[in-house]
């Protein structure tokens, strides 16, 4: 069977999701590659400063950006994931 659903578009940033959530007709795109999101509610009540090698800066604020989040918010994620 030939899915005749519309690939969705690149969604870069949170503001592009926000739009295309808003105006397109989502029955009319394949949604299946969608992964589920966590939304941050709960408050932030406690700093954390790691002194880190550039080399290793670098590399999670690229892996960050080709995610389309900020890097504190993926190393929160990292973190998480690590102690779950």
């Amino acid at each position: 069977m030939i899915s005749r659903l519309k690939k969705s578009p690149p969604l870069r940033s949170d503001a592009a999701a926000q739009r295309f959530v808003a105006h397109a007709d989502l029955t009319q795109y394949d949604l299946s590659g969608f992964k589920p999101m966590r939304f941050e509610i709960e408050p932030k009540s406690a700093a954390l400063n790691m002194r880190l090698p550039r080399s290793l800066l670098d590399a999670v604020k690229s892996e960050a950006r080709a995610r389309g989040i900020p890097y504190t918010r993926y190393v929160r994620m990292l973190l998480e994931k690590a102690v779950d």
